[in-house]
């Protein structure tokens, strides 16, 4: 585990990343642990290629131990999304899992993540109460025992206790699970230090391409426990670029969004929508903030394709989890979608 900032430098965290999920594979043999090397590797091509005959064996391995289990009727000391998530890819064949696929449809970007629809739902889908809902100890959070070994590095980040954690379904290049103060149990409510602190995250970052993605309550967070996404961007996001208004484009975005680079000044438009009770997905650069206000995910205005939407749509990156639908997608039908969420629609 890295002992100093973990976006420090683009290649070390590439190689640390990499290596920590090699390490993680050999050293431990539970399913959680798979799953995640699994889909982080078929995320990333150059993962993939160095493990797959590695993930080949240990998939073997387990399903011969699982199968083993449930003849005997033995419980298995897993969790039991764990051992959901495991039955199902076993039902596809290790054979049939290959990496992400992903392609541009002017301006938006699609992926086919077969894996990614095997994510628990979570509370990404409940409906909407309110942007603050008090900690729940009880409930799913980053400080769960079984999640240590997920850890990919923590220590002190920009004068704050922090954990980096794989995300066990990535979507995005480098992707992990950014905690902040992860002992003081905070709900997912970014306050103005907060704000700052993630702010500073991306500009003290050696790495241009770091950012920092943000759903709230009612806006794809699936944990209430105070979180931030961390990925690295190659190119920009399409939100991000140039030939949109909201950067100082002519061309106008599919919903309202507002581009901020001053730190006061993006607090001030997250404090509004806090003090409304309106939802948003936030997207952190190194050069400023992306900001979009939208409908709660219960909205009338959504269906089930579009429902659990976050961050990663509202910033024009979709993901597809049928290679039919992947193959269908329209950048017409995608901005059609996004329209759903504006907030000024649904008033």
């Amino acid at each position: 585990m890295p002992s100093t900032s973990p976006f420090a430098n683009l290649p070390q965290l590439e190689h640390d990343f990499a290596a920590a999920l090699a390490d993680m594979l050999a050293a431990q043999t539970g399913l959680g642990t798979y799953i995640l090397v699994l889909a982080n590797a078929a995320y990333d091509p150059a993962i993939w290629h160095p493990l797959e005959h590695a993930l080949a064996a240990r998939h073997a391995e387990l399903a011969a131990s699982v199968t083993e289990a449930q003849r005997r009727g033995d419980t298995l000391n897993e969790t039991v999304d764990d051992i959901q998530v495991f039955l199902t890819l076993h039902a596809i064949g290790f054979e049939h899992l290959h990496t992400m696929q992903r392609r541009t449809i002017d301006p938006w970007t699609v992926m086919f993540n077969p894996l990614r629809a095997l994510r628990p739902p979570r509370h990404s889908g409940q409906a909407y109460q309110g942007l603050l809902r008090p900690f729940d100890r009880a409930g799913f959070h980053f400080n769960k025992s079984f999640l240590a070994k997920e850890i990919f590095w923590q220590g002190e980040l920009a004068g704050r206790a922090a954990r980096l954690l794989y995300n066990k379904f990535p979507f995005a290049r480098l992707h992990g699970l950014l905690v902040p103060e992860p002992l003081c149990e905070l709900p997912q409510y970014l306050n103005e230090a907060m704000h700052h602190w993630a702010w500073d995250v991306c500009t003290a970052a050696g790495i241009p391409g770091l950012c920092l993605g943000y759903n709230s309550q009612g806006a794809g967070a699936s944990v209430n426990h105070l979180h931030f996404q961390s990925f690295v961007q190659a190119e920009p996001l399409p939100v991000q670029h140039a030939r949109f208004s909201h950067n100082g484009g002519s061309e106008s975005y599919p919903l309202p969004c507002q581009r901020v680079a001053k730190v006061d000044e993006a607090w001030q438009w997250i404090d509004r929508l806090n003090q409304q009770g309106t939802p948003y997905n936030l997207i952190y650069s190194p050069a400023c903030m992306h900001l979009v206000a939208r409908v709660p995910q219960d909205s009338a205005a959504l269906n089930d394709t579009c429902r659990g939407y976050g961050w990663s749509e509202m910033a024009g990156v979709v993901t597809r989890f049928s290679l039919d639908e992947y193959e269908a997608f329209s950048a017409a039908d995608f901005a059609a979608e996004l329209v759903r969420f504006s907030v000024l629609r649904e008033a």
